[in-house]
């Protein structure tokens, strides 16, 4: 199994297909919020999450289904957008709340990130609480090409990203000695978010609120309970994974 690492979505170059040195499977990280958002709301019985890079076409997608069986989850700059049922948080998204009902989500940069690879044959969501369920994952599907894609923030690198990147790749490294399957990282970004994993492995939160976005969220107030659950490592054995395109389902 081969692991590319791209920072952003902007970063990920034309997909081509596996004859042509492309992926077979890709992982979309998001770990302030998106993706963690997504892995508790399927934990905690959502139907679907439907991802969408634009508002608008959230809005027109939404308008077509029955209004008791959805809920319109947007961020927008860290913050709920106005309207809005939900916003970016992994705490709202509550059995209670989201229990047989299909969110449809847009945020700032997680959402992007997987409509830029949307047609890749096996698509994953990752975060650090999922991230050993993933590697797993990876493994019995037999993925021989795989891109690991962070978020960022609006076209910038994120520290956070890179750590779970990194993290899922030890995993993988880890859970392939026993099948024997090699793991290799395909560029130096993956290398990088190896040795960031190594750094910060044994205090995750500390990372995730150092890093820039971490600190933008706790200039908009108290997030320290969001910070705790993004930060759990393999506290979910969830893996949201692309049922068909845009929409993801647990498995």
């Amino acid at each position: 199994m081969l692991l590319s690492y791209f920072h952003t979505s902007e970063a990920v170059p034309p997909l081509r297909s596996l004859e042509e040195d492309g992926p077979d499977a890709a992982v979309v990280i998001d770990v302030l919020r998106a993706t963690t958002t997504i892995a508790w709301a399927l934990q905690n019985g959502a139907e679907a999450i439907q991802a969408f890079a634009d508002l608008g076409a959230l809005e027109a997608a939404a308008a077509d289904w029955p209004a008791a069986r959805r809920l319109r989850a947007g961020e927008r700059g860290g913050k709920r957008v106005d309207g809005y049922d939900l916003g970016n948080s992994p705490l709202a998204v509550t059995p209670e709340r989201v229990e047989s009902k299909r969110l449809f989500l847009s945020t700032t940069n997680g959402t992007r990130s997987l409509d830029r690879v949307q047609a890749v044959p096996l698509l994953l969501t990752a975060c650090l609480p999922n991230r050993t369920a993933v590697a797993r994952r990876l493994i019995e599907r037999q993925a021989l090409r795989v891109w690991i894609v962070g978020s960022g923030w609006e076209g910038d690198y994120s520290l956070e990203d890179s750590l779970a990147a990194g993290a899922v790749a030890s995993a993988a490294i880890e859970l392939a000695v026993a099948p024997h399957m090699g793991v290799r990282c395909a560029n130096d970004e993956m290398l990088a978010a190896l040795a960031l994993w190594q750094q910060w492995r044994h205090d995750t939160e500390t990372c995730l609120r150092s890093a820039s976005h971490g600190q933008r969220l706790i200039s908009l107030g108290n997030h320290d309970a969001d910070f705790a659950c993004c930060a759990a490592v393999d506290s979910l054995e969830i893996v949201p994974i692309q049922a068909e395109p845009g929409v993801l389902r647990a498995s």
